[in-house]
C-alpha cells in the first residue's frame, strides 16, 4: 500500500527482463502491453495469455500491481477483438486498464465493471473539467498531458474529487505533438505513432535546404552536428515529484534504463511529502 503522501513510482515493463528490473529496483507498480492495443508495438510485450499470466503473477509476488495498456486509437476492425482482450486481462488478474479511447472505455465499464480504469496521456487531459467528466464515467486515474506545467497540475489536483488519482510523466520523451498524438512518423515512414509504431522521427537530425539552392544544406543548430528541431527537451522531473500528482511514470526503453531510473526515483521519494 502506497502512503497517501508518497507518489507511486510506475515503471514500464516491455518484457520479463525489464519487469524484473523494475520490481527489483523500487517500482511500486508496473505497466505493460500485449500485441494488440499497445502503444509500444516494437517492444517484446506479453503476447500470449501464458506470458501475461506469468508477468502478473511475478509482480503480485512482489506485492506490486500491474496496469495493462490498451491506449492506442483503434480502428473499426479492431473493436470486435476488445472483449476477448478484456476477458484475458481479467483472467490474468491485471489490476487496471490504461485506456485512451472513449469507445473502449464504455466497453470496459460494461464488460469488466470491477476493473479500475486509468485514462492515458493520449486522451489529452489538460484541465479539471475533463478529469471530473472522466470520474463520472468511472475512471479512477487520469494520466495528465505531458505539456502541463507544475502549477497547472496542482490546480487540477485542487479541483477534482479527492479519491481520483493523477499520474504524470517524470522522465522520457516529449513528443512534438499534442499529448503524444503525432503524425510525423506516419507521414514520413508509414508507421503510425497513434497505434504504437512510432519511428521517432522527431529525434532525427535535420538540416534546412532552400528551394533554389538544391544540395546546399543549412544547419539549424547549436552545434556543428545539427539540432533536433522537432523534439522538445526530454522530461526530467526527479526534483519535482511532489507537485500534486500521486503517481509518477518514467518512460524508458532498456532494462538497464529501468534499473537506473527506478532506483534514482525511488531514492527521491522514500519518505513522503517534502522529500527530495
Amino acid at each position: 500500500m502506497i502512503h497517501k503522501n508518497k507518489p507511486e513510482l510506475l515503471a514500464p515493463a516491455g518484457d520479463l527482463e525489464r519487469l524484473r528490473a523494475a520490481l527489483d529496483y523500487g517500482a511500486d507498480a508496473v505497466y505493460l502491453g500485449r500485441e494488440s492495443f499497445s502503444m509500444r508495438a516494437a517492444a517484446s510485450n506479453f503476447h500470449s495469455e501464458a506470458q501475461l499470466h506469468e508477468a502478473v503473477a511475478l509482480a503480485h509476488q512482489y506485492g506490486k500491481p500491474v496496469y495493462l495498456t490498451c491506449n492506442t486509437l483503434p480502428r473499426n476492425e479492431e473493436i470486435p477483438t476488445f472483449p476477448q482482450f478484456l476477458r484475458e486481462a481479467q483472467e490474468a488478474g491485471a489490476d487496471a486498464l490504461i485506456l485512451a479511447d472513449l469507445g473502449l472505455l464504455a466497453m470496459a465499464r460494461k464488460l469488466a465493471p470491477d476493473m479500475e480504469i486509468h485514462m492515458s496521456t493520449q486522451t489529452g487531459i489538460v484541465n479539471y473539467g475533463t478529469c471530473r467528466a472522466l470520474y463520472d464515467m468511472g475512471v479512477t486515474r487520469a494520466v495528465l498531458a505531458r505539456e502541463l506545467s507544475l502549477e497547472e497540475i496542482a490546480g487540477i489536483r485542487a479541483k477534482i474529487p479527492a479519491d481520483m488519482e493523477l499520474e504524470v510523466f517524470v522522465h522520457g520523451a516529449m513528443c512534438m505533438s499534442f499529448s503524444g498524438r503525432c503524425l510525423l512518423s506516419a507521414y514520413l515512414t508509414g508507421r503510425d505513432a497513434n497505434r504504437g509504431a512510432c519511428a521517432q522521427p522527431c529525434r532525427w537530425n535535420y538540416h534546412l535546404m532552400e528551394s533554389t539552392r538544391p544540395g546546399q544544406y543549412f544547419p539549424v543548430e547549436e552545434t556543428d552536428e545539427g539540432t533536433y528541431i522537432f523534439n522538445a527537451k526530454d522530461l526530467c522531473m526527479i526534483g519535482h515529484l511532489q507537485a500534486g500528482g500521486r503517481r509518477g511514470q518514467p518512460e524508458n526503453r532498456g532494462a538497464e534504463q529501468v534499473r537506473l531510473l527506478c532506483g534514482n526515483c525511488h531514492e527521491c521519494v522514500p519518505c513522503g511529502a517534502g522529500c527530495r
